[in-house]
């Protein structure tokens, strides 16, 4: 007989989500343009020249997402922060209908008894800040501390759970180096200095969101 696999009693069933796979809205709600979205619009990078256009439209879905979450029995929701639909230029003014966005969804998943896990950076990060040079710029380091201290600002109450980076090695060496991801960079002194970067936001806005 089969042995059998045992959970532990606080262990979480739940999925998880980026903003760009699902969320669509690209050009909605006061966000700004991704590199995703520059990327998946140059002809020739993504098969079928498919975007993120539209996605599972869960921009304007996500009450209907949240009751197919209750139903699976779902415990968790991993998801994670578009960056240019809270600062649609990376930095400056506050896009408050982003905000608003997301409060909307953490209420959502709490009225479903279901645990808002936050991830801030799932690798759209906004294109305005790719124009002054992206991760490979010190100072997006910095942007991305005070985007990090905002979204805590407005969710912190609600959210307990919070994941900087997306697997940043992928940022680093498959947008950067291989330019098989956005921004489509091949330039590996650049892609280390990306992933030297990518640690410094990490511990950046770890610190503010603390």
């Amino acid at each position: 007989m089969a042995e059998r696999l045992l959970f532990p009693k606080d262990f979480l069933w739940g999925a998880a989500t980026a903003s760009y796979q699902i969320e669509g809205a690209y050009d909605e709600g006061g966000k700004g343009e991704s590199i995703w979205d520059r990327f998946s619009h140059t002809s020739g990078k993504i098969v079928n020249g498919d975007t993120g256009d539209v996605a599972c439209d869960h921009y304007h879905r996500y009450a209907e997402d949240v009751e197919l979450m209750k139903e699976l029995g779902m415990q968790g929701y991993r998801f994670s922060i578009a960056w240019p639909r809270i600062y649609p230029s990376g930095k400056g003014a506050v896009n408050k209908a982003g905000l608003e966005f997301y409060s909307r969804l953490v209420d959502r998943l709490l009225d479903a008894e279901i645990i808002p896990f936050v991830t801030l950076y799932h690798w759209d990060l906004p294109q305005a800040l790719q124009e002054i040079g992206g991760w490979a710029n010190r100072d997006v380091a910095y942007y991305f501390r005070d985007y990090a201290a905002t979204v805590g600002q407005a969710l912190g109450d609600r959210v307990h759970h919070w994941i900087t980076h997306n697997e940043p090695w992928v940022t680093a060496v498959l947008g950067h180096g291989s330019g098989i991801h956005a921004p489509g960079l091949e330039d590996w002194p650049t892609a280390v200095r990306v992933a030297h970067y990518l640690l410094l936001s990490h511990g950046e806005a770890t610190r503010a969101l603390r």
